[in-house]
């Protein structure tokens, strides 16, 4: 069976259990952390972009699917490829921030994190003149050491987020909060709806099975089956994510980078694609809004110091 088969030996297949939210990052291959120490924000503009044909490469294959995405739009992208927001919109596709610049909340200062934030913010709903609600942090940034990043978010207008990974890592992670969606009620007061990434627990252990390096990396059936499992057999929502990169096999390397920030950022990127056509038929799929309100057990109000407890 080939990697752009549809569905496995499980005999899984689209619409036989619960809507998982289907997200996109919309950033470019030079903006990632894993190449961060070897591509200068100063250089960006300089350099060959790919976001806008690799987005519609995805764009056309969930109009094939007839499925709906939550987009999360870096803003530096939105401000340069308007027209492709524009048209991500106009396909019934939800459009959420992805901050500005791509830096990670916890090396921000509150104030530039407020001022980058509204600004992305601003840029995106300049050009779909609709409100945009919903917010992922770079690299899944709001940690034990960026939670007032939570109550910025509340205060500019946000109702939900995306930024949580419940597990250890190098770079983000509140390893005991929440696996599955719920309410946070932030040190101010207000409720934000959380809708964190995607883990499964297998012999004990902790795995990432939300998308991106991940998806890469593990055979297919092992994210399927893991995937599956963090569902509750398909039947509890779950997050999956991807950036518009990561199925370009043809984009500029870096060889330079160190060994590990190469096998994170290039490793199967010529499987990636069909790995995605196959994930689409395997599981249904909608927009993060839809898939959060297509959960209901949910609705747990967390004080932010209690986040802080579980990190």
């Amino acid at each position: 069976m080939t990697e752009s088969q549809q569905s496995g030996p499980d005999g899984s297949s689209p619409g036989n259990g619960t809507l998982h939210a289907l997200s996109v990052d919309v950033e470019d291959y030079f903006h990632v952390a894993a190449l961060s120490r070897v591509i200068s924000p100063d250089d960006w503009g300089s350099l060959p972009s790919r976001v806008e044909r690799n987005t519609e490469r995805l764009l056309e294959l969930f109009d094939r699917h007839q499925v709906k995405c939550t987009f999360f739009v870096l803003g530096w992208v939105a401000e340069r490829y308007p027209q492709l927001i524009r048209k991500l919109a106009d396909h019934g596709h939800e459009i959420a921030s992805h901050g500005y610049s791509h830096q990670l909340v916890y090396d921000q200062t509150p104030a530039v994190f407020a001022e980058e934030t509204r600004k992305s913010k601003m840029i995106l709903e300049d050009i779909i003149q609709r409100p945009v609600t919903g917010y992922r942090a770079a690299s899944y940034s709001i940690t034990r050491e960026s939670l007032w990043a939570l109550d910025i978010l509340a205060e500019l207008g946000f109702t939900w987020d995306s930024s949580i990974f419940p597990i250890h890592h190098d770079r983000y992670g509140i390893p005991d909060s929440p696996k599955t969606p719920y309410t946070i009620q932030t040190s101010n007061g207000v409720a934000l709806r959380e809708f964190p990434l995607t883990t499964a627990r297998l012999f004990r252990l902790t795995i990432p099975a939300a998308g991106g390096g991940y998806f890469r990396q593990f055979p297919y059936p092992l994210f399927r089956h893991l995937f599956r499992l963090a569902s509750k057999d398909d039947t509890q929502p779950q997050m999956f994510y991807l950036h518009p990169w990561e199925i370009d096999p043809d984009q500029p390397r870096y060889n330079d980078a160190s060994w590990f920030s190469r096998f994170r950022h290039y490793t199967n990127l010529d499987k990636c694609y069909g790995r995605l056509e196959r994930l689409l038929n395997d599981f249904s799929f909608g927009t993060v809004s839809e898939s959060y309100e297509a959960y209901q057990p949910d609705r747990i109000k967390l004080h932010q110091n209690e986040m802080i407890r579980l990190a």
